[in-house]
């Protein structure tokens, strides 16, 4: 059946478009895009769409499956069900399941289990679901993985978690050239790093939190850099967080290095403020940054220093996160909030336009990636998600698709709701 959307705020960066229009779909493509459209199929399902948004399809560059080994916190089925209700059409997961995701058996396992899953609801198709292949044998840092073995099956490699061994992140640069495959690597100095939970600062002084130096992150993204210099391998940095390391980053894309670099979306809403709460799900890893941090991001997004906001859902259990702030293992769900709470709070205060805050959530993962971006024209596939800005919901465990219940937001009121997807 045929779809005509009518009057429609379209939002597409590739196009730097926003505008209102009338948008005609039909069998997966779509057909036209004009300010007005009088001519359309007898059986079109025409849809008044003001104070609605249609963008480009959102995607994760990395989040966190349960399945296998973890199911009890997330299935596949669960994941995809959730990122598509929270209007993403692409997703990465991270390769840290039981077993790893460390050879090509574990990646057909998983993208077989995605092909067989039933969609609930034809207005939530499921998401393309790519996966990120591990570095090294069991995450120990000591042996690299066969890359041969499963470069064509997986998006790219990372461990997704910080590799203190330098020599080995050199050896990986330097085996990846051949694959055109996208190294990403989580920067973090583990014995500056030691036992902190929070960001140096007053904040975590006050609280009596364990604190974690700022150089922990900016002195392992320098000495990245340097093998990136040396080696010229495209590299991108995961979960950027302080204000220090966008100054880095920034000098290295001046000089002209292949890099590219993400922050998460709780660390552009947050700071160390909100620790004071002492809620478990505020407990992340890289920690929440101090006010100056927050507000570096959020203008390395907007001036596309930090390319891609990264969702980094990562679910856990009721008893898992029911403990003591210091004893909670670090990481929140997202996929079904990020874009209403980024939209409420970044969009409608004016800080961020509507194209700076969907082109680090949509076009500029693709391009990380080396992936095919999504655009809102004619003779185009549809990749796309509807949302209405004014709707209000509340996060409940009976309006999650998730298994899991670990956000600081759980049991707000929102405002802003995806209502339907294209993929």
């Amino acid at each position: 059946m045929a779809e005509l959307l009518k009057q429609v705020r379209i939002i597409d960066p590739i196009s730097e478009t926003d505008q209102l229009a009338d948008v005609l779909i039909q069998n997966g493509q779509i057909i036209k895009v004009a300010a007005s459209i009088s001519e359309y199929p007898p059986d079109a399902q025409i849809r008044n769409c003001q104070q609605l948004i249609l963008g480009t399809g959102l995607i994760d560059l990395y989040s966190h499956s349960g399945e296998p080994g973890y199911e009890e916190r997330e299935t596949i089925n669960s994941l995809l069900q959730a990122a598509a209700h929270g209007g993403f059409t692409r997703i990465n997961i991270l390769p840290d399941t039981n077993p790893a995701i460390d050879n090509a058996a574990v990646v057909t396992q998983l993208q077989k289990i995605a092909q067989n899953i039933s969609i609930f609801d034809s207005s939530f198709p499921i998401p393309n679901l790519n996966i990120w292949g591990a570095i090294s044998q069991d995450f120990a840092a000591q042996q690299l993985n066969e890359f041969a073995d499963f470069a064509t099956e997986v998006v790219g490699f990372t461990d997704a978690k910080p590799l203190d061994n330098l020599a080995m992140v050199k050896r990986v640069l330097e085996y990846l050239q051949p694959f055109n495959k996208t190294a990403a690597f989580w920067a973090c100095n583990t014995q500056l790093r030691g036992n902190g939970i929070a960001r140096e600062g007053a904040d975590a002084l006050r609280l009596g939190l364990p604190f974690i130096p700022e150089s922990a992150e900016t002195s392992a993204i320098a000495a990245l850099l340097e093998l990136v210099a040396a080696t010229e391998t495209p590299v991108h940095i995961m979960r950027v967080s302080t204000a220090r390391s966008i100054e880095l980053i920034a000098a290295a894309k001046s000089r002209g290095l292949p890099v590219t670099a993400s922050t998460t979306w709780m660390h552009l809403l947050l700071d160390t403020v909100a620790l004071k709460s002492y809620n478990p799900s505020l407990r992340l890893d890289p920690p929440l940054g101090n006010n100056s941090d927050m507000i570096a991001l959020r203008k390395g997004v907007i001036e596309g220093i930090i390319d891609a906001i990264a969702i980094d859902h990562t679910a856990y259990t009721y008893e898992e996160k029911t403990v003591a702030f210091a004893d909670a293992p670090p990481g929140a769900i997202g996929y079904e909030l990020a874009l209403s709470l980024l939209w409420q709070n970044l969009v409608e205060t004016g800080e961020f336009t509507p194209l700076q805050l969907w082109r680090p959530l949509s076009s500029s993962p693709a391009q990380c990636l080396q992936q095919k971006v999504s655009k809102i024209t004619p003779n185009q596939p549809c990749e796309l998600v509807l949302f209405d800005p004014q709707q209000t919901w509340t996060v409940k465990q009976t309006n999650l698709h998730t298994l899991s219940t670990n956000t600081p937001w759980y049991g707000q009121q929102l405002k802003g709701k995806v209502i339907q997807t294209w993929c």
